[in-house]
C-alpha cells in the first residue's frame, strides 16, 4: 500500500509541475486536475495505512493478553 502512496505522489508532482507552469493550453486543464486527484489518492492511501497498521498492533496485542 505504501508503494502505491509513493507512486501517486510521484505521478501528482509530475502533474504539478506540467499543470502550474505558464503554459496556456488544454494539457494545463488536464494536469492540474490529475494533481488534485492523485494526490487526493496519496493521502487516501497514507491514511489507509495507519489505519491497517494499527488494526494488526491491536490484534497482536490481543492475541499476548489472551495467551
Amino acid at each position: 500500500m505504501l508503494y502505491w502512496a509513493w507512486m501517486f505522489l510521484i505521478v501528482a508532482v509530475v502533474a504539478g509541475l506540467f499543470g502550474f507552469g505558464a503554459h496556456p493550453s488544454a494539457s494545463t486543464a488536464v494536469a492540474q486536475v490529475l494533481f488534485y486527484l492523485f494526490s487526493g489518492f496519496f493521502v487516501l492511501a497514507l491514511i489507509l495505512r495507519v489505519i491497517r497498521n494499527r488494526s494488526r498492533s491491536r490484534t497482536a496485542s490481543d492475541e499476548k493478553k489472551a495467551s
